[in-house]
């Protein structure tokens, strides 16, 4: 399990938060709103989880984060 956990690459917070909104960028796209279901994964992505998350934890967003997220029409 060691080296599995050493052979998986890094992926920052920034990076994994850059990563969701692209996923969430293309139901926005696709669906025309963005009030994605808990469950829905996006491109193996689990994009509802992801997306209630940031809601649970605005607080600890970023300004940038929050516009990016708000510019794709998510209510809080």
């Amino acid at each position: 399990a060691k080296q599995a956990a050493e052979a998986k690459p890094k992926v920052s917070r920034t990076d994994r938060f850059q990563q969701h909104l692209a996923a969430l960028a293309a139901f926005v796209e696709r669906e025309g709103h963005a009030r994605v279901p808990r469950s829905h994964k996006e491109d193996g992505t689990s994009l509802g989880s992801w997306l209630n998350n940031q809601k649970a934890r605005r607080d600890k967003l970023s300004p940038e984060q929050l516009g990016q997220l708000e510019a794709l029409g998510v209510a809080w």
